[in-house]
């Protein structure tokens, strides 16, 4: 299943503050990425992350993403949305 992730600062945090945190986020994020889970990564232009992936279910994709360090440090959380398969090509493809 895919799905999409967008990130939601929780607090306000100084990011200049954080390297530590930072370098383990984008770690964690390798690895999940080399795991095939995540699949593609974005920053938006507010530089809020926004994830796709590809788990078996809404729920383990929770579980994943609750391995973040900024999760876990309570600095982010995640918007999570179920992708499905554009369908509207249909009403223009007539079936012969």
């Amino acid at each position: 299943m895919k799905l999409l992730a967008i990130e939601k600062e929780t607090i306000q945090v100084n990011w200049n503050e954080e390297n530590e945190v930072l370098i383990n986020e984008a770690y964690r994020a390798y690895e999940l990425f080399q795991q095939g889970i995540f699949r593609e990564l974005y920053f938006t232009e507010l530089e809020n992350a926004v994830i796709v992936l590809e788990c078996e279910s809404k729920e383990n994709a929770e579980q994943v993403l609750a391995t973040l360090p900024l999760v876990k440090a309570g600095f982010i959380r995640f918007e999570l949305m179920e992708l499905h398969p554009y369908t509207g090509f249909s009403r223009i493809i007539y079936k012969a």
